[in-house]
């Protein structure tokens, strides 16, 4: 069987004590920190900026995850990157040479992703895959946590997982939105490699048997 990561999401999180809950889901057993960048534009929310990633990048070893839900990434990935960020993704949706924003964060020395809403499709980032890390399957509307997974995403992820496989890409998969002990199997079996969870993790008496149960 295959090694899931699961990223915990700090959208979740106590923000007036980020390390803090960021401590928690180490000791759960997170391997990376997922980080929802809003500004308000793309998305109808407005979450933090790379200062605060800067500083949290000091309280901590785990990767960072970063996750730019905003109009203009390559105007602030940069930010990010200089803030400790080990892998950022932008979405597929903005308006931007995607290709070159690609090799550019790349050629930083971090790695690159890309993410789609529910409503694009696989093939508007197929020409992408062969030079990205990572492609990011949203299973919620972005700009929200605590959202209802949205099952008629599935196939999506078993799409993404065989032209993945059959063209041998070096990227993985991974899946955010209403990723729970019921969901994570769904996603699993479809082919994700990276389960994104936030509310789930943070919000349990025992964030640490939460983790377990995305991987059983």
């Amino acid at each position: 069987m295959k090694k899931i990561i699961i990223a915990s999401s700090i959208l979740s999180a106590n923000f007036a004590a980020l390390a803090q809950d960021v401590n928690v889901m180490k000791r759960a057993g997170a391997e990376w920190v997922h980080i929802d960048v809003m500004d308000g534009h793309f998305v109808p929310n407005i979450t933090i900026g790379s200062l605060v990633v800067k500083s949290l990048r000091k309280a901590t070893s785990l990767f960072f995850d970063v996750h730019l839900m905003v109009t203009n990434p390559e105007k602030y990935w940069q930010d990010f990157k200089k803030s400790g960020a080990n892998l950022i993704t932008f979405h597929s949706e903005v308006e931007c040479d995607r290709k070159r924003l690609v090799e550019d964060i790349k050629s930083s020395g971090i790695k690159a992703g890309i993410s789609i809403k529910p409503k694009t499709p696989v093939s508007e980032i197929e020409e992408l895959l062969p030079c990205l890390d990572l492609v990011l399957v949203m299973t919620v509307e972005p700009g929200f946590g605590g959202q209802s997974f949205m099952k008629d995403m599935v196939p999506k992820i078993k799409n993404l997982r065989k032209l993945i496989d059959e063209n041998k890409y070096n990227c993985v998969i991974e899946v955010d939105g209403g990723i729970n002990s019921q969901t994570s199997p769904i996603c699993i079996k479809a082919g994700a490699d990276v389960l994104v969870s936030g509310s789930y993790i943070l919000s349990a008496a025992n964030p640490s048997e939460a983790i377990k149960s995305l991987l059983i």
